[in-house]
């Protein structure tokens, strides 16, 4: 076993254990936990193993490794707090709590992603609290019209159980799916009229999530409908089925797509990873002269390759090493080097700051693109 394995597979246990004393000691010692339950919770257990394990190994790859180790050190880096402080809250609300970014691609593409991510936190809010035993509801012993929430154990408040607070309340897990399953047709349909998507797409990367999150709301759905207009008709089917697809989706869920909800945080890193980079000192290139990067960019990107295997460095060249070369340079050393071959003239060595101009795009569309100022800086036809 090597050392990757065993520290993911360390971390792993100890996030099992973790939940299990929180399940534990949230119900007070298992008194409020529902047995009938107990299928839903090792699954979310195993879920918990899978996706802590897939997690460290991917915070285990130089990259991820190194823009994690960065991400930490310029958010608390001398100068820059406040100004990361604030702009944490900001990224938090702009592209978690709104998916700012997915919005600016396609207006249906953000409307189906955001009703999915939020019918989905409002049921993973009420679901995993009820099944652990965190949350559970009693009747107020002074008053039996009134249910009182209590919290891990702690009385909390008291509501009218015939109020409309109390129908939403009791309903949470109706809405979630009323949320989730127009978002996954959207999905669903884009990814059978659009094609671009079609031609890349994989069924175990791209359908199969959306196909077992729209099982498991149109079961849930389902069960309402059997105890509140059925009198109950099919029920312990209908809860098996709706059990299974749940389970399902507990255990795929640390190998397939849904993994990247776990991954996007760390996003945030690469987010102030970048800001502090273009406040530091510039990487100017080493052909043209001109800055295209920070040299903080460049060296991690050196560190990161060598780390990997990947030898770029230029030998005999002022040059030294491929990174130190802006993208434009080098397409167009490329493009020289492919038209001297073609002609069987001799090569000019490779990062010879041999031209002063930067090479210029041929066509008008610097700058266009869905994602503003990032499309416009990043932007390589």
């Amino acid at each position: 076993m090597s050392r990757e394995v065993a520290s993911a597979t360390a971390w792993g246990l100890f996030a099992i254990l973790v939940t299990a004393g929180l399940i534990i000691l949230g119900s007070r010692n298992l008194e409020h936990f529902d047995a009938a339950l107990v299928a839903y919770t090792f699954a979310f257990l195993f879920a918990t193993f899978g996706l802590t394990y897939r997690y460290v190994m991917w915070l285990q790859r130089p990259p991820t490794a190194l823009y994690w180790k960065r991400g930490w050190q310029v958010f608390f880096k001398q100068n820059y707090r406040l100004r990361n402080l604030g702009n944490w809250f900001r990224r938090i609300v702009e592209d978690f709590l709104l998916n700012r970014f997915i919005w600016s691609r396609t207006w249906l593409r953000g409307l189906s992603h955001n009703l999915i991510m939020w019918g989905c936190l409002l049921a993973t809010a009420i679901t995993f609290p009820l099944v652990f035993g965190w949350l559970h509801f009693a009747s107020a012993p002074d008053d039996p019209s009134q249910y009182r929430v209590v919290l891990f154990g702690f009385p909390t408040f008291s509501f009218p159980i015939n109020s409309l607070f109390g129908f939403a309340l009791f309903h949470g897990l109706v809405w979630s799916a009323l949320l989730v399953i127009p978002g996954v047709m959207l999905a669903m349909r884009r990814r059978m009229r659009e094609e671009g998507v079609a031609a890349i797409q994989l069924f175990a990367e791209d359908f199969l999530p959306l196909i077992l999150l729209f099982a498991v709301s149109l079961t849930g759905l389902m069960l309402t409908a059997s105890y509140t207009w059925m009198k109950g008709y099919g029920y312990d089917f209908l809860a098996i089925l709706h059990a299974i697809t749940v389970i399902s989706t507990f255990l795929w869920l640390p190998f397939g797509k849904l993994f990247h909800v776990f991954q996007r945080p760390a996003q945030l890193g690469a987010r102030f990873y970048k800001d502090v980079s273009r406040r530091e000192e510039p990487a100017p290139c080493r052909r043209c002269g001109h800055p295209f990067t920070s040299r903080m960019h460049v060296e991690d990107l050196i560190q990161v390759e060598r780390e990997l295997g990947y030898a770029y460095e230029i030998a005999g060249s002022p040059a030294e090493h491929y990174q130190w070369i802006c993208p434009p340079c080098r397409r167009a050393t490329f493009t020289i080097a492919q038209g001297r071959l073609s002609q069987r003239g001799p090569a000019a060595p490779a990062g010879a700051p041999s031209l002063a101009a930067r090479p210029s795009y041929v066509n008008p569309a610097p700058g266009e693109g869905p994602l503003g100022e990032e499309d416009a800086q990043n932007f390589h036809p």
